[in-house]
């Protein structure tokens, strides 16, 4: 049950609901930059970014990749709705840095093939800092 310091936390993937805590803050990448979450917050609908996901409770800290999705707050409950959502120390950087290696190797032709191209360099990179940060 969360106290007045602190608000309900859900993070759920298409395959099962990651993370549900009671937390004092929450950053996550938005998709125009990052936002920060404390209890109060206005109401708030927002498409997620690739990144960088932190969550802090009372006793502990998450570190974790999101893949894009959005975000919703409503009173005392911030819901992430993400396509991939990966702790950061279950992130393996040899298997993140092959992927960079293939990401950069991607075809770059057409506008989808660029999007496709940095969208894959991107979540590989943020893959590899995320898993050095352990």
């Amino acid at each position: 049950m969360a106290n007045a310091a602190t608000f309900q936390c859900s993070i759920i993937t298409p395959e099962a609901a990651v993370l549900e805590c009671d937390a004092t803050f929450v950053a996550f990448p938005a998709h125009d930059g990052e936002m920060g979450i404390m209890t109060g917050r206005a109401p708030l609908v927002c498409k997620l970014g690739i990144g960088q996901l932190r969550v802090e409770t009372d006793s502990e800290k998450h570190l974790m990749f999101i893949d894009g999705g959005f975000v919703q707050i409503s009173g005392s409950n911030l819901s992430i709705l993400t396509e991939q959502a990966k702790d950061a120390a279950q992130i393996d950087a040899e298997a993140a840095s092959t992927a960079l290696v293939e990401a950069r190797a991607m075809p770059n032709i057409t506008d989808d093939d660029h999007t496709a191209k940095s969208k894959a360099v991107q979540r590989a990179q943020i893959q590899i800092k995320l898993a050095k940060s352990r």
